[in-house]
């Protein structure tokens, strides 16, 4: 029995010679219904998440609730301080001093929202995931530097290993390999 017979699968990896070419072969893996896929790449590309039919992030949304959440905390601490808990006329000067409050509101707001990014980023990429079977593919180290990669995972519903072999190679790709976990 072999090493790779005693392991499971993980899923099969494809390189690409280009960004186009990884564009058309995304494509045609949603074309033919898969879900559990990713595509690699050494810079940001054009189209891939259109071709991949990605739906809108919602990071967006995460760092506005963030936001609101800096702004109204902000506004109620100052308030509490100000109004409530330690009343100091200064001046003449009302309780509620808007005007001076605008400086800790805009920051608290600035930092929550940054807080949000950070963390939503990676709640939602799934990080950190500190090992994954392709960083044991050796040709999968040309993903930082001129390597394009489509892995379609065997967890997906539609997976076997000879249609997608078959799928990767009508797409046109220049490398296919098996990948297995540890």
């Amino acid at each position: 029995m072999s090493t790779t017979e005693s392991k499971n699968l993980y899923g099969i990896l494809a390189e690409f010679k280009n960004p186009k070419a990884l564009v058309d072969a995304s494509a045609k893996v949603v074309e033919a219904g898969y879900d559990k896929f990713d595509t690699y790449t050494p810079f940001p590309v054009h189209g891939i998440d259109k071709a991949m039919n990605l739906p809108k992030s919602k990071l967006g949304y995460i760092v506005f609730g963030h936001a609101l959440l800096g702004f109204s905390g902000a506004i109620a601490m100052m308030y509490f301080m100000s109004v409530i808990d330690y009343q100091i006329n200064i001046s003449g000067k009302p309780f509620f001093n808007a005007p001076a409050w605008v400086p800790i509101t805009f920051e608290l707001t600035v930092l929550l929202s940054a807080f949000g990014a950070v963390f939503g980023m990676f709640f939602l990429n799934g990080l950190p995931k500190l090992s994954n079977p392709l960083f044991e593919v050796e040709r999968f180290k040309k993903a930082t530097d001129d390597g394009f990669f489509v892995c379609i995972e065997a967890k997906d519903s539609k997976f076997q290993a000879d249609l997608v072999r078959q799928l990767f190679e009508e797409a046109g790709a220049t490398h296919i390999e098996e990948v297995y976990e540890q």
